[in-house]
């Protein structure tokens, strides 16, 4: 007797056709949700501590685990946890700089060494080192003064070859170095402040002699940006716009960081064999979404952390019925809490969140849903990011619930799961979402996540139009939606 809803074997055959049960992924991302215990919360971290009576139904519901990126003790950032995340792990990381300038609608051009440049104010110690100090602040003054600044410098870099892409927001700018072809060189932006100094540009690729391959390499691009970075500087601090700042610090030194190259890299749907779509909040994950060709829904945080989340899941939803398969939902709510130093700040926002997770819940009925973390910003020491573990939490349709109950780092690890890296999570998704690939069946040139929608038909002689043994597209880049 054949199961509800399967149909009749074919001819030959013994076992019923496949019921067309596949499930869409919604995954959640609370940005820097790792942390450590914290003494004034009782020897807990934020979560563990805070009040999430809709994650811990999600918890008992579902099946739980660590999500630690790349391993014990290595610190992720966001863009390389997400790249990693999304299957990307195999595939040379486009830098940073590439995302944030696709994000904010800036054309990167392809084969030619980028950087994200930024103006900071600064001081000299008694060696000659210049330590930085601050930033353009986030008011109508300052944002005045940088663009005037931007304008400034544009001349200056036009002498070296370079471009400067003014990005909007803090005196920041894509700058673009042409006839460089190599953006694998380091920072010049400290990032930790308080410990390292303005920092000499440097090749990542020792193998890249100056001027080797196509455009230079990576030697000549770092050559470039320092004798670039140095013209800069001399133009910023005698400006008349930076002596008018008398009651402000001037903005007299130009950083880089996240450089990188844009290169043709496979959509999201050849990579994973669905359509994907995100829900994004900041104008990195805008640019992700874009370079991967994955459809997006940009939405301004909101203060209220629940109430920024509920109208998220809402939008994915709505992604879901326009054909998307997989969503991904972000918020930095977390993270930036993290970052402030104030364990109890985490925690209220992990509380105010947690309503506008319930939503959850009711999708669970019918999709795979996850919420997780990219890496730990722990709320207390002098660390940045660090390689703990994030809870991970899983439920749907055909997720096995585990012994536990409650969300947090604590409970989740004695989840079923273990733990998780990022490369493994999609195909976890997938695999509960009734489509895992079937190794060892071959249905696209390249290996997908998961089993692929709509990998390249053969179109029969006698169809017209139809053009036999000719080479295509690759699986999934119609433009028509997958089923289901």
């Amino acid at each position: 007797m054949s199961a509800p809803g399967s149909r009749p074997p074919g001819w030959g055959e013994t076992q019923p056709r496949l019921v067309d049960d596949r499930l869409p992924v919604v995954l959640v991302v609370l940005d820097g949700l790792g942390d450590r215990p914290v003494p004034e919360l009782g020897g807990r971290t934020p979560a563990e501590a805070a009040h999430t009576p809709a994650l811990d139904a999600l918890a008992a519901r579902g099946c739980s685990g660590w999500h630690l990126p790349f391993g014990w003790g290595r610190a992720p950032a966001s863009e390389l946890a997400h790249w990693a995340m999304f299957g990307f792990a195999e595939v040379p990381f486009p830098g940073r700089a590439v995302l944030e300038a696709l994000g904010a609608g800036v054309d990167v051009p392809r084969g030619t060494a980028v950087t994200h440049a930024a103006l900071r104010s600064s001081t000299v110690g008694d060696d000659g080192r210049v330590w930085i100090t601050g930033r353009v602040a986030s008011d109508a003054r300052d944002a005045a003064d940088a663009a005037a600044l931007l304008e400034v410098l544009a001349p200056v870099v036009a002498r070296h070859g370079a471009e400067l892409v003014p990005l909007g927001g803090r005196g920041e700018a894509l700058l673009v170095l042409h006839g460089h072809a190599d953006g694998a060189v380091t920072d010049s932006d400290p990032f930790f402040e308080d410990r390292h100094p303005w920092l000499r540009v440097l090749a990542c690729s020792p193998e890249s002699g100056p001027g080797g391959g196509a455009g230079g390499g990576a030697d000549s691009s770092a050559e470039v940006l320092n004798a670039l970075l140095h013209d800069t500087r001399d133009a910023l601090r005698d400006h008349p716009v930076n002596r008018a700042r008398w009651a402000r610090p001037p903005l007299d030194v130009l950083t880089t960081k996240w450089s990188g190259t844009r290169a043709e890299v496979p959509g999201f749907v050849d990579r994973s064999g669905v359509a994907g779509a995100a829900v994004t909040s900041t104008r990195l994950y805008r640019g992700l979404a874009r370079l991967l060709g994955m459809a997006a829904r940009h939405l301004a945080p909101v203060a209220d952390a629940g109430e920024d989340l509920a109208a998220r899941l809402a939008s994915a939803e709505d992604l879901i019925a326009a054909g998307a398969r997989f969503v991904h939902v972000h918020t930095k709510a977390t993270d930036d809490a993290g970052h402030t130093k104030e364990p109890r700040a985490k925690l209220e926002v992990l509380e105010a969140a947690d309503p506008g997770l319930a939503g959850l819940l009711d999708l669970a009925d019918r999709a795979v849903v996850a919420v997780t973390g990219d890496h730990a910003t722990p709320s207390t020491g002098g660390v940045l990011h660090t390689g703990d573990p994030t809870p991970l939490v899983v439920a749907g349709p055909t997720v096995r619930p585990d012994p536990v109950t409650a969300f947090g780092e604590g409970p989740a690890a004695s989840g079923w799961y273990g733990t998780v890296r990022a490369a493994e999570l999609l195909p976890l998704l997938f695999g509960h979402a009734n489509r895992p690939v079937f190794l060892g069946h071959r249905a696209t040139a390249r290996r997908t996540l998961a089993l692929p929608d709509d990998p390249e038909p053969m179109l029969g002689a006698d169809v017209p139009g139809a053009v036999t043994g000719a080479p295509g597209t690759s699986a999934g880049s119609s433009a028509g939606a997958p089923p289901r």
